[in-house]
């Protein structure tokens, strides 16, 4: 199961993807495996040489009890050092952004891909828009 970020390619020129784990707490895993989790409008930023997801939201069990998780609380992000050197002098230095594309399970351990973006203005959107367009008409034609 994925769940994606369809906006972000929409949004965003990819440049470089990273391949991290979450670390969550309680309940939040079992409601991700439900698909109760929404990634649109998160964001990653580096704090104290650690970076940290934001504006993610994992919905509450049901089935949990008073010990719940709160539903849109900062989650760490596990990477290694030289990853968080990288990533946060690529995001100061070219002003690049880091955004969740999407959350999956890797051998039962739940990873998401973060990626290295540069915001698209919007002549780029609708340039791509233009090329899906005719690549969809080539694809009809043959």
């Amino acid at each position: 199961m994925e769940i994606l970020n369809r906006k972000a390619h929409h949004d965003y020129f990819i440049k470089e993807t990273f391949e991290v784990g979450i670390e969550l707490k309680g309940t939040e895993i079992k409601s991700i495996r439900k698909g109760n989790t929404n990634i649109n409008d998160s964001y990653a930023r580096v704090k104290n040489g650690e970076v940290f997801l934001t504006n993610i939201y994992i919905g509450k069990y049901e089935e949990g009890n008073i010990f719940n998780h709160d539903e849109r609380r900062e989650r760490k992000l596990l990477l290694h050092k030289k990853e968080i050197i990288k990533i946060e002098n690529e995001v100061n230095l070219k002003r690049l952004t880091l955004i969740p594309l999407k959350i999956y399970f890797n051998h039962g351990k739940v990873k998401i891909e973060l990626a290295l973006c540069q915001g698209k203005k919007l002549y780029d959107k609708r340039e791509s828009i233009k090329e899906r367009d005719l690549k969809r008409k080539e694809y009809l034609e043959y």
